[in-house]
């Protein structure tokens, strides 16, 4: 890591930590249903058609918006409807409309198997401004990933539409496997045609159910390609590339992404899961939940909880412990910790090294 790039990390370094005392929370994620209409083979969630535990009933998460809305400025607070799938719900636009009213921007995370013009317009007429499409290769590998021979193009369609709609911000978002990697440069040019601005790509770390599939891991080679491939696609301009916002990535730092590595968790992003769990971003559970917005103030809990985020000097154990770059990752990603243990499952700067 060269010198120059050292200080700008030194200098960034400093603004996280100012950014952790203040922690002014403007992202907010609701997990709005645990249903989905697919059955995705890296999903995190255990999303089904049918499901236990029941959709949060939108009264309760808007009396939660209520409870924070003293201690946020709300024209600057994104709320992001997440799930399974939120176009499930058919009171998605009552919802957004009182999250209008009350100023907040919001968006959705879709598949966009429900998505037609219809929907949209309602949903846009319900003060939705934004939203995120995952497409995950060209029609076989997406449908692969995806379960569903129609996947594709459903997901095309929804692309499609958002890219015709005025003054609405969206990305598209993709997870690289063994079935796509080779694809990205026509996934790429796809996106291009589709008038995709904004693309997002991940890769798929080995935890939970995606740690025993060897079709979602790349080796140490693809695993640096995609970094090759998004710092070449950002010098080319054509559409905007970032990686996801996981994992310090030692010389790639400020080549692959709009910022240096980050994780804004409990810092300003937080979330209100399914069953009223107040966490971070939806990925974090068991031992990282703060309250639970049915018996604790969201607005108490975002200002004297959290500890575990904004101080993260815990996760310098194991194979962080030594670590010269931990400094500036501080951890990696709080989503890449097992939750009881607290030991680092993944490590982003360990496998470019190899």
């Amino acid at each position: 890591m060269n010198f120059k790039k050292k200080i700008a990390l030194e200098l960034f370094r400093k603004i996280k930590h100012n950014d952790a005392k203040l922690h002014e929370l403007n992202y907010i994620f609701w997990e709005c249903t645990l249903r989905c209409n697919l059955r995705c083979i890296h999903c995190g969630s255990d999303c089904k058609a049918e499901i236990e535990v029941q959709d949060m009933p939108k009264e309760d998460f808007l009396a939660a918006i209520d409870n924070i809305t003293p201690i946020v400025n709300p024209n600057r607070t994104m709320i992001a409807i997440t799930g399974g799938e939120p176009l499930l719900r058919k009171d998605l636009e009552e919802v957004g409309a009182e999250l209008y009213k009350r100023g907040f921007p919001w968006g959705i995370v879709t598949n966009g198997m429900l998505l037609n013009e219809n929907r949209l317009k309602s949903l846009l007429k319900s003060g939705l401004r934004s939203a995120t499409v995952s497409l995950d290769g060209l029609e076989d590998a997406h449908n692969w990933m995806r379960c569903s021979p129609v996947s594709f193009k459903n997901a095309v369609k929804a692309i499609s539409l958002f890219a015709r709609t005025d003054n609405f911000r969206f990305d598209v978002c993709t997870c690289t496997t063994q079935k796509n990697i080779n694809q990205l440069p026509q996934i790429k040019e796809l996106l291009i045609s589709l008038g995709v601005k904004e693309w997002r790509v991940f890769t798929v770390s080995p935890i939970g159910r995606a740690k025993n599939n060897p079709d979602l891991q790349l080796d140490d080679k693809q695993f640096r390609s995609v970094f090759e491939f998004i710092k070449e696609a950002r010098q080319e301009g054509r559409i905007k590339v970032n990686y996801d916002c996981e994992g310090f990535l030692g010389d790639y730092e400020g080549e692959v992404r709009d910022n240096f590595f980050t994780c804004r968790a409990g810092i300003n992003v937080a979330s209100v899961l399914v069953d009223g769990s107040i966490s971070a971003c939806p990925d974090l559970r068991a031992n990282f939940i703060q309250g639970n917005i049915y018996k604790d103030s969201f607005a108490d809990v975002w200002q004297n909880k959290y500890q575990i985020y904004r101080n993260r000097s815990w996760t310098k154990t194991g194979k962080c412990a030594d670590c010269k770059v931990f400094r500036y990752c501080e951890g990696n990603g709080l989503h890449l910790h097992d939750e009881n243990s607290g030991e680092l499952l993944f490590c982003h700067y360990e496998k470019l090294l190899k």
